[in-house]
């Protein structure tokens, strides 16, 4: 039959056979001299039982070794999780950082597509291309999809049906990887890489822009930003309207917003990414957003 007790001095409870009681000897964990609670000592002419933890008794020794061993694992696990706490939020930020640089990879493909597009036609596409009474119809993401290695997807869209016409519609759940950052939790079809739109924007509705109109300097004008916040799906026609904005980063609603942890991530006319952060002015912000309005940019973003 096995006794449990409690060391008085370091309260660490001990399992040992009942031939023990009455004995005494040193705590497993403190050292501190222990008796064994039951009977004081054998009955007369009875063998006298082994001094408590002798070696000679292997079934009270083994339970005892399972004790120490089982604290001993309690404590490796308990300095794991200690451990595992401390590295946990480094293997966050390295993963945010992986997201972070495939982000800004995502936003270097499509400056490299609308300086192709520019090439070829001489002018950055238009935020979207408009029916015959004036309604956008079509994205500049839809327009520059040959420029991103998309050309079958190009060919299987229909320019004579709106973006959410019968076929149109269909080729929504296709949405380049390109067009969504990899920070953004949910797994849909709407894009995180926007325009900023309005008059006196580098997209002002049907209107193109060409890199001679641009007279701040393309370093020094936004052209695609993300908007996390937005919720526009890729094939929209529809964009961040500058008259609608506060120009607040990562503010809620319709602006300049992302998953990442105080800043945003922009890409400027002349093909080259910086990020923008919360505390980036709102005059600041405005004033990239204009290709021609003359503002002095001071200090960094």
């Amino acid at each position: 039959m096995a006794i449990q007790f409690t060391c008085p001095q370091c309260s660490v409870q001990t399992v040992v056979d009942d031939q023990y009681a009455g004995q005494t000897g040193p705590c497993r964990q403190c050292g501190a001299t222990v008796t064994v609670p039951g009977a004081a000592a054998p009955a007369y002419g009875a063998a006298a039982p082994p001094a408590y933890g002798a070696p000679a008794q292997r079934s009270s020794s083994a339970v005892i070794l399972i004790v120490v061993l089982g604290g001993a694992l309690v404590g490796a696990l308990m300095c794991g999780g200690v451990l595992l706490a401390l590295l946990l939020p480094a293997v966050q930020a390295a993963r945010e950082a992986a997201r972070r640089s495939q982000c800004t990879n995502n936003l270097k493909q499509i400056g490299l597509a609308m300086q192709s597009y520019a090439d070829v036609y001489k002018e950055f596409p238009p935020a979207y291309v408009a029916d015959a009474d004036g309604k956008p119809m079509h994205s500049w993401r839809v327009l520059i999809l040959p420029y991103l290695e998309q050309e079958a997807l190009y060919k299987r869209y229909r320019f004579d049906e709106p973006w959410d016409g019968p076929n149109n519609s269909r080729l929504a759940a296709e949405m380049p990887p390109v067009f969504r950052c990899p920070s953004d939790p949910a797994p849909t079809n709407t894009t995180d890489y926007v325009a900023i739109t309005g008059p006196g924007t580098m997209f002002d509705g049907e209107k193109s822009t060409n890199v001679g109109s641009i007279k701040d300097g393309t370093t020094n004008t936004l052209m695609v930003v993300e908007s996390s916040h937005a919720a526009i799906p890729w094939m929209e026609p529809r964009d961040l309207d500058a008259n609608q904005m506060s120009f607040t980063v990562n503010a809620p609603g319709n602006e300049i917003s992302s998953n990442h942890p105080g800043v945003a991530v922009v890409l400027f006319a002349d093909g080259h990414i910086a990020t923008l952060s919360n505390s980036t002015s709102p005059q600041t912000v405005r004033a990239l957003v204009t290709p021609s309005g003359g503002e002095q940019i001071t200090g960094g973003f």
